[in-house]
Formats: C-alpha cells, sequence, structure tokens
C-alpha cells in the first residue's frame, strides 16, 4: 500500500514538473517571438530612415538606388499589411494574399539585388543598370498597389451594401413604428364607411353630443388631469380659513 502512494506521488511530482518545463518553454518561446518582432520592426525602421536620407541627401546612382528601395519597400509593407487586416473579414482576399506572397518573392528578389548594387564601386556600370532596375520596380510596386486598392475598394462597397441594406430595413421599421396612422381609403369604400359611421353614430351619437358629432380620433388619449404618475407629488387638499 506505501509503495503504491509513493509511486502515485512521484508520478504526480514528475507530471508537475514536467507541466512546469513546458509552461516555462511556451513563455519563453513566446518572448523570444516578441522580442525578435521588436528587434524587426527597430531595424526595418532604421533601414527606412537610412534609406529616406540617403534619397534626399546623396545625388547620382546612390541617392536613385536609395529611392528604389524605399518606394519598393514601403509599397509592399503597406499592401501586406491591407490584405493581412482584411482577409480575417473577407475570405475571398485569401487568393488575393497567395497572389502577394508570390510577388514578395520577386520583391525580395529585386531589394536584394538593390543592396548589393549600394556596395558596388563601379558607380557608372551602376548607373548603366538603373533603367532596367527602375523598370522592374514599378512593375512590383503597380501590381502591389493594384492589390491594395483593389481591397480597400471592395471593402468600401461591402460596408456601403450594408449600411444601404441597413437604412432600407431601418425605413421598414420606422414604418411598422407608425401603425397607428390611418391609412387611405380604398375607392369604393367611402359609403361603406360613411354607413358604417352612420351606424357607429346611433349609438355613440348620446355621448360625442357634446363634441358635436366628430368623429373620436384613431387613438384617443387619456385626459391629463386624470393621469397619475409615480414621479409626482399628490396635490395638497385646498383649506379653507
Amino acid at each position: 500500500m506505501e509503495a503504491t502512494i509513493l509511486t502515485i506521488l512521484a508520478l504526480l511530482f514528475i507530471a508537475f514538473v514536467a507541466l512546469g518545463v513546458y509552461a516555462t518553454v511556451k513563455v519563453t518561446k513566446a518572448a523570444k517571438r516578441g522580442v525578435d518582432r521588436t528587434l524587426d520592426q527597430a531595424r526595418r525602421t532604421v533601414e527606412d530612415t537610412t534609406l529616406r536620407a540617403k534619397s534626399f541627401g546623396q545625388a547620382g546612382a546612390a541617392g536613385e538606388l536609395a529611392r528604389l528601395r524605399l518606394s519598393l519597400r514601403t509599397s509592399m509593407r503597406a499592401t501586406q499589411e491591407a490584405l493581412q487586416a482584411g482577409v480575417g473579414q473577407d475570405a475571398s482576399l485569401k487568393e488575393s494574399l497567395d497572389l502577394f506572397n508570390r510577388l514578395s518573392g520577386h520583391g525580395l528578389e529585386l531589394d536584394a539585388d538593390l543592396k548589393r548594387l549600394e556596395r558596388e564601386p563601379d558607380r557608372a556600370w551602376v548607373a548603366g543598370q538603373l533603367p532596367e532596375l527602375t523598370a522592374r520596380t514599378e512593375r512590383i510596386t503597380s501590381s502591389a498597389d493594384a492589390l491594395r486598392r483593389a481591397a480597400r475598394e471592395r471593402a468600401v462597397r461591402f460596408a456601403e451594401d450594408d449600411l444601404s441594406t441597413l437604412s432600407a430595413q431601418i425605413d421598414v421599421e420606422a414604418g411598422a413604428l407608425r401603425h397607428w396612422t390611418d391609412p387611405e381609403p380604398a375607392p369604393g369604400a367611402g359609403t361603406a364607411g360613411t354607413e358604417e359611421r352612420g351606424r357607429a353614430g346611433g349609438t355613440g351619437g348620446r355621448t360625442a353630443g357634446a363634441g358635436g358629432g366628430s368623429e373620436p380620433s384613431a387613438i384617443t388619449g387619456p385626459d391629463p388631469r386624470l393621469a397619475s404618475y409615480p414621479w409626482e407629488k399628490s396635490a395638497r387638499p385646498e383649506t379653507t380659513t
């Protein structure tokens, strides 16, 4: 009996130790991913700032290469963020995201080529490569911009359609809430309505006599002098002296 209890306690201890190790590993990996994302973001920010400074501060091939890299990176990053943010709400953007991932391969290859050319000492040869590099950059950024704009226009169109549907539903509900409004009499129903009111007047004429025989309204509200509300104070009786 004691051996069984010791075995159970040992198994529980091993299970708790294993669970603690697993939780520690998960927390460590999550922290490492967070640190990696922070470092990547900081590195991208530094690179973008450096490229922006080069594009404005340097002339010739070096400044043009920096401008091309900055344009490429800005367009690709904006498109990636737009597609990833919209795919959770619109599943049809998954295909667009797949196409963008393929386009990203060409963008990464072009960015690597531009980065290598920044260290090329033969500036005359680099200047000769600029027309072809500019055309490649424009093709990739144009495709990325087209995907991003189409995704945004699709989101705006869906929002407008939803708003139109909502407005129509609200109009229907508002009309239903106004159900007390007297409908327009149908053609040919005037005589029947008159006879019906005449029969009703035979029994209700004595009651409505003081009002000159006018027809009662569709909804007759209570006399406000007779109505009492829980928030009103009761009127004090007048005292005589």
